[in-house]
């Protein structure tokens, strides 16, 4: 049995095996820019194409749904339309990774189809912005790219240093261009060979290897993960004192989009998890590297090494969760669950505050995440002496605060901008971070330590109607450029908490469940 459907304006015939869209268009076809950040799940947005001119999410559409239909990935948009889009992303600074770009664009383009002559309204960019996730941007500088004016062929900017900028915030190697908005960025599955065999891992922690993703996943049994009906909770106590403030954190997944991946060829080095960007940090000890060497010396060929979505909730690094009291002078005691590094990291902003690391059963915990450590100290201490500003380990500096109508006003100082539409994009993605790690983010984990919140929609990460306006001031004080995203993420963190009122337990403003 076959299937045949036109893609991009071609005639393709592919076997009927049960795949989805999404792996006939990667694996089977080589069509590349549909991503794979939740499959199939459904939630992420990142595979987004048309079928028949309608945006439809390909790694749920099943590849026998399409037949005799018509497929429009990014590739077979009108190469008019994919360089305008390219050119306003980098002039808003709506495209960072460039993982979840692609299915945006796609989705966009079609609204704006629709609507044309006119531009599209922002409650309609928002709307259909809310069947996609974008971890890196904040949102505001997406929608700008949807309702600004065309921008003109030319890009004056020095994009060599915009992609420094970009590498300092992002913390890894990163690119900034147009073949980066269209998701050609480098990342690890999409540079795999077609050939080779898909390794996926079990519940149990074992890799079955097959010729297919497919058959992969029924020979590892690969249950789809849920959304629990179990509440977050708080994995330590706060400890007694007199206390000015208190705090106490819950397990937040980092929801970086693009899962962990890698391959290797027999005897060869293995492709790097992290592409263009650092994942915040998420991915600094991915183990995928090492498991596609292992793996393609065993069976004597390319082996691609796939973490699912569950995969990365349930195996992924955390920041670790505290629970903390200070007083006016910056005395106090913050409670950790046990991560290397972390003492060191408290002091170098609060030297007062003194660190009990505790065994607390979850998923394992690391510093690499956005500020973990020194970000929750130093909001701390910010609130007990009512200070509106944060420095940063690094030297650079931040300060916000939020008005009556939500929107955040942000300063930031740290050494020369090199690029500031790079800059503010990952401040305003700092802010968007920052806003929801207070106020919705986090995953249930029950009493054995097991996350119970496997699909990327139960995170609490803020869609981009939920999301407001950010006003970035950068201050250009001639220094040495450092990071300077991860002191914003503390500020407004800080400033977001002022705001709704101190409230002991993050997330404040989490009602469902």
């Amino acid at each position: 049995m076959t299937v045949q459907f036109d893609v991009d304006g071609q005639q393709v015939t592919v076997p009927d095996d049960g795949a989805s869209l999404l792996e006939v268009l990667r694996d089977r076809l080589g069509l590349r820019s549909a991503k794979d950040g939740c499959s199939p799940q459904g939630q992420c947005g990142c595979c987004t194409v048309l079928v028949d001119g309608a945006p439809r999410v390909a790694c749920v559409t099943p590849a026998r749904r399409v037949a005799g239909r018509t497929v429009t990935t990014l590739e077979g948009l009108d190469p008019s339309v994919r360089d305008d889009w390219a050119r306003r992303l980098l002039v808003t600074g709506g495209s960072q990774c460039g993982f979840c770009t692609p299915g945006i664009i796609v989705r966009l383009a079609a609204l704006e189809h629709r609507t044309a002559p006119a531009r599209p309204a922002v409650t309609d960019v928002e709307q259909a912005l809310l069947a996609h996730l974008c971890r890196c941007t904040g949102w505001r500088s997406i929608v700008d790219a949807a309702i600004g004016p065309t921008p003109t062929p030319a890009v004056d900017r020095d994009l060599a240093a915009a992609a420094r900028r970009a590498a300092l915030e992002g913390h890894a190697p990163q690119r900034v261009g147009a073949d980066v908005c269209g998701g050609d960025a480098g990342f690890a599955d999409d540079r795999a060979p077609v050939d080779a065999l898909v390794a996926v891992m079990t519940f149990d922690g074992e890799w079955v290897v097959a010729e297919t993703l497919t058959e992969a996943r029924r020979l590892a049994g690969k249950v789809q993960g849920r959304r629990s009906t179990v509440p977050v909770t708080w994995p330590l106590d706060v400890p007694p004192g007199d206390w000015a403030r208190t705090l106490r954190t819950t397990w937040v997944e980092p929801a970086y989009l693009e899962p962990d991946a890698s391959w290797c060829a027999p005897g060869g080095e293995p492709y790097p998890s992290l592409a263009n960007g650092g994942a915040f940090g998420g991915k600094a000890t991915s183990p995928l590297p090492a498991v596609a060497r292992r793996l393609a010396d065993e069976h004597g060929r390319a082996v691609r090494a796939l973490w699912s979505r569950e995969d990365v909730v349930r195996h992924g690094p955390k920041r670790p969760p505290i629970a903390a009291g200070i007083d006016a002078d910056g005395r106090g005691v913050l409670r950790a669950a046990r991560t290397a590094g972390i003492a060191d990291a408290v002091r170098s902003v609060a030297p007062g505050v003194v660190v009990e690391e505790l065994d607390v059963a979850g998923p394992p915990t690391s510093l690499a995440p956005r500020g973990a450590g020194w970000a929750e100290a130093a909001v701390l201490l910010a609130a007990a002496q009512g200070a509106d500003q944060i420095e940063a380990p690094n030297g650079s500096w931040a300060s916000a605060a939020v008005a009556a109508d939500g929107t955040i006003a942000v300063r930031v100082r740290c050494g020369a901008p090199l690029d500031t539409t790079v800059l503010r994009s990952y401040c305003v993605g700092a802010a968007h971070m920052a806003l929801g790690w207070v106020t919705s983010e986090g995953i249930a984990v029950d009493g054995h330590g097991a996350p119970q919140d496997l699909t990327i929609r139960s995170f609490g990460i803020l869609r981009a109607q939920d999301m407001p306006a950010v006003e970035v001031a950068i201050d250009d004080d001639g220094g040495d450029p450092v990071n300077g995203s991860d002191v914003v993420f503390a500020a407004v963190a800080a400033a977001v908490w002022a705001h709704d009122g101190l409230a002991q337990d993050w997330p404040t403003r989490r009602t469902h469940r």
